[in-house]
């Protein structure tokens, strides 16, 4: 086995060549550097001495086309994830939006209702007050006509007998 650098990384590798993965190149990040030499002194075996190889992009055998479709396919899942997100999260606010109508519209029914009854106590009171005039319209003609009468009488009386003033 023989020890290689990924990116400032160390790593094991067998002296014979592996074939590296197509997605291997998208491994290049901001990983720490790990240096193995210390880690593989406390082995029984350490006797081995690694030889250190380098990795670079250039020495892999993956092309550039391959690492630009996959970056190309994960930026479409990325974009595609956050379509998905924003569609559940447009569906969730379009939810919220008709419970809100909703209520507002059931508020407005129960708001209708309650002026219904209120127009119909109203209406009520008004008939009863109506009623009320009329008949205070008509006892009040009763009473003029009876203090006519009352007056009328009194003149006649006058006029009929002089001694009663007297």
């Amino acid at each position: 086995m023989i020890s290689g650098e990924l990116a400032g990384n160390f790593f094991l590798v067998p002296e014979s060549q592996i074939p590296v993965p197509a997605n291997f190149g998208m491994m290049q990040s901001n990983i720490p550097a790990f240096q193995f030499n210390n880690f593989l002194s406390n082995f029984p075996y350490s006797q081995i001495s690694p030889t250190i190889q380098e990795f670079t992009p250039q020495s892999s055998s993956i092309s550039n086309n391959s690492t630009s479709d996959e970056a190309e396919e994960h930026q479409m899942r990325i974009i595609d994830e956050r379509k998905q997100r924003r569609m559940i999260s447009n569906r969730e606010s379009a939810r919220r939006s008709r419970m809100r109508k909703q209520r507002h519209l059931d508020e407005l029914w129960s708001q209708v209702i309650r002026l219904r009854n209120e127009n119909h106590s109203l209406i009520d009171k008004l008939n009863h007050v109506s009623e009320s005039h009329d008949r205070v319209l008509q006892e009040n003609e009763r009473l003029k006509e009876e203090a006519s009468d009352l007056r009328q009488m009194l003149t006649d009386l006058k006029i009929g007998s002089p001694s009663l003033l007297l």
